[in-house]
């Protein structure tokens, strides 16, 4: 008996008057990129039941990436499972970033990871690289796991530097705290995708928006090696009390912009040479290594 023929794949059959209707129920509900939006899905469903399915979730306003279940992130794919936060594209201008103030074999940390998307770039910039990613939430941790997992990281759950290993004291090149930023009154202004569907924990930065990446500021010496570098995504408004934050902590604080991403990077370098405030107990220095 001879082998049945394999069947074409569903992007082959789906017929011009299908993707059409598609895009067309797309638009209406406001997918500005509905074409984009419609190959997408048809490449990534695998029967026509499975691409009904999906298209009717993203017409209900669920966020393109949890329909797909992975977003392109630095020309990489990342898993996105449902309630995580989905990684910005302006978000690759950090890891740029990050990527130029470390070498082989750095010792990475990407705290507040969410899907692990940054932690995975950095793996992928920077050969040899020793990956560590936390955050609070159990539903990123369990996706962050398998995205940083596959290249070799370890994923922690809890509080900002809480759960992390104590050996990593001293030590960190580079630490990426892609910290909710959105002043609380303001979270109700986001598109309904993310305020919807994405954890609030990782929008809300408090007041000004600046709660958590004080937090970080405040305890990040202790974890950065000599010459090791915080960074931090914020807005252009925030940029300057972000910048007294690192300062008071003890880092040597800059502030990179990039227009194209409208995306803003306040980075704080530690000293190779403790600070006076340091030895003199007033800000809290990095703990011994172990």
């Amino acid at each position: 008996m001879s082998a049945s023929p394999s069947l074409p794949p569903l992007s082959a059959i789906v017929t011009r008057l299908r993707v059409s209707a598609i895009v067309t129920r797309l638009r209406a509900a406001g997918c500005v990129f509905a074409e984009d939006e419609a190959r997408l899905l048809i490449s990534t469903a695998g029967t026509q039941s499975e691409l009904s399915a999906m298209v009717d979730r993203r017409v209900a306003g669920l966020p393109l990436e949890h329909v797909l279940g992975w977003a392109q992130f630095c020309g990489l794919r990342v898993l996105v499972e449902p309630e995580v936060f989905v990684p910005r594209r302006r978000t690759e201008f950090l890891v740029a970033q990050a990527a130029g103030f470390a070498g082989r074999g750095a010792v990475v940390v990407d705290l507040c990871c969410g899907s692990g998307a940054v932690g995975v770039a950095l793996s992928a910039a920077l050969e040899g690289a020793q990956l560590y990613a936390a955050d609070v939430d159990p539903a990123a941790v369990r996706c962050a796991r398998r995205n940083v997992g596959a290249v070799g990281g370890q994923v922690y759950e809890g509080d900002l530097f809480e759960p992390l290993p104590a050996a990593l004291r001293g030590r960190v090149d580079v630490l990426a705290a892609n910290v909710p930023y959105v002043p609380t009154e303001e979270v109700e202004l986001l598109p309904p995708e993310a305020r919807e569907f994405e954890p609030r924990v990782a929008l809300d930065g408090g007041a000004d928006g600046l709660d958590v990446l004080r937090r970080v500021a405040g305890e990040a010496p202790r974890w950065l090696a000599p010459g090791g570098c915080l960074l931090v995504e914020t807005s252009e408004r925030q940029a300057p009390g972000a910048v007294e934050a690192f300062a008071r902590g003890g880092l040597v604080p800059q502030v990179a912009v990039s227009e194209e991403l409208y995306a803003t990077v306040v980075i704080g370098t530690r000293p190779a040479d403790p600070p006076r405030a340091w030895s003199a107990g007033l800000i809290p220095g990095p703990g011994p290594r172990s």
